[in-house]
């Protein structure tokens, strides 16, 4: 089992990224992503505004990157590289 749990590192990381919260009115607290992906986010929004890329295109990039970025793929991952080493 420590085997486990050491290889979990990964799900720390990613959940110590997310960390950052802003008070937001009307919908309270809200957890902030990392500078790197704000900066994404922010280019995909300019990329639909001037209409490089059609905005529901940028819905699905978009909605394709958060889920790979979810913070249970680092987990995923740490259990898969365990289960290797085992």
């Amino acid at each position: 089992m420590s085997t486990i749990t050491n290889n979990l590192s990964g799900s720390r990381e990613m959940v110590r990224a997310y960390t950052r919260r802003v008070e937001v009115p009307m919908l309270g607290e809200v957890a902030v992503p990392p500078p790197d992906k704000i900066a994404y986010y922010a280019g995909l929004g300019v990329l639909a505004a001037l209409q490089v890329i059609e905005w529901p295109l940028a819905l699905v990039i978009t909605a394709g990157h958060l889920l790979a970025d979810q913070h249970l793929s680092g987990l995923a991952k740490g259990i898969g590289e365990a289960l290797e080493s085992a």
